[in-house]
């Protein structure tokens, strides 16, 4: 019996603790609910000062202000590769070389088409002894003596075109009035190989007035770079060329980078059912950091941005016949409605321009319920 009455002695004691401590966390919770409103009625919050900044947001990649592509004008085979990609080139550096390798039909054309012009031209050649010995003797006019060594300089011509097509078809390599046309294949600017798409032994086609030819490698000078992006058509509008920017890299997490607003396209493009406009923003102070052709990044373009102001989050604002509202907490569970005048908005916070005071509370709107 002893042991039986401590033991109800001890459950009591259980019940009235548990007891305490439930009433201890109701008093916890109205206590909160009271300091951000009525108990069991919306929260509020406070107006206060900051800063808010209006921006539109691009999407986009880093890339090289000026990329060179490299092509050959003469047709064949790769032969040699003096550079790799990543490697650092002045202009006139060797970059690959383009051995000739033309068919035998090709060749054999050539060759052919060179002994007709070499005997077209020992014909016209003689026809010109001819003529000038009947024009010293008065036996032709001055104009047929004319259009002989006319015939002839075009006779001479097509045999000296011949003759350089055969040259450079075997040994690729010619020179045409001063000016070497060769097979290797040199840097026109200096910088960076950013990409290389052929390998030894692979075919290329020359650059001509009716072909684009084979593009061998990408050049930039990655000293001056640019952000190349789109944003959405709704924002612009508002954008102005020299408007500042910060980037985000997805690689360079830590860093923020600077830029300007530099070109803003006329002409909007389709993207994935969305008109947007392509941007470019040039890019500044690049010291401490080391970007990369390709980069992905996203740009906020700031298009107004105001410091030291009263703000609100804007979602605990009524917008009624062109009028902002909010709702503010009175004494005895009440509130009222108070007309506001607004100014900048980023989406998430918007400027009191008046109507309110720092550090004034106002109500945040009732949680629709879902039936």
């Amino acid at each position: 019996m002893p042991t039986g009455k401590k033991g109800k002695k001890r459950n009591r004691w259980i019940v009235v603790i548990a007891i305490v401590l439930v009433l201890g966390v109701g008093a916890f919770i109205a206590g909160k609910s009271k300091a951000n409103g009525s108990a069991g009625g919306p929260t509020n919050v406070k107006a206060t000062k900051g800063t808010i900044v209006e921006k539109a947001l691009a999407v986009g990649t880093i890339e090289p202000e000026n990329q060179v592509s490299i092509k050959s004008r003469v047709s064949g085979v790769v032969k040699k590769l003096f550079v790799d990609v990543g490697s650092y080139v002045h202009a006139g550096e060797p970059l690959l070389e383009v051995k000739p390798d033309p068919t035998p039909v090709e060749l054999a054309d050539a060759k052919r088409q060179l002994e007709l012009a070499q005997v077209d031209f020992d014909n016209v050649r003689k026809e010109k002894e001819r003529q000038g010995l009947l024009h010293q003797r008065s036996l032709i006019s001055d104009q047929d003596f004319e259009n002989t060594q006319k015939a002839y300089r075009e006779s001479e011509l097509r045999v000296k075109i011949a003759r350089e097509k055969l040259e450079l078809m075997q040994s690729g390599a010619v020179t045409i009035d001063n000016t070497k046309i060769e097979s290797i294949i040199y840097a026109p600017i200096d910088g960076y190989v950013l990409t290389r798409a052929v390998e030894v032994g692979d075919p290329v086609t020359p650059l001509t007035s009716y072909q684009e030819g084979t593009v061998l490698m990408k050049m930039a000078n990655m000293s001056t770079l640019v952000f190349k992006g789109t944003v959405d058509e709704i924002d612009v509008g508002k954008l102005r060329e020299g408007m500042p920017a910060e980037l985000r890299i997805g690689a360079l997490p830590g860093d923020t980078i600077h830029g300007r607003l530099s070109k803003i396209w006329l002409q909007a493009e389709k993207k994935e059912n969305a008109s947007v406009f392509p941007i470019e923003i040039s890019i500044s102070n690049l010291k401490k950091v080391t970007l990369r052709a390709g980069y992905s990044a996203n740009a906020d373009i700031i298009i107004r941005k105001k410091s030291g102001i009263l703000y609100i989050p804007e979602r605990v604002v009524t917008f009624r016949n062109d009028s902002s509202f909010v709702r503010i907490p009175l004494a005895d569970n009440r509130s009222e409605d108070r007309a506001i005048k607004t100014g900048l908005s980023d989406a998430i916070n918007i400027e009191v321009v008046s109507g309110l005071q720092e550090g004034e509370k106002v109500l945040e709107k009732p949680v629709a319920k879902i039936n």
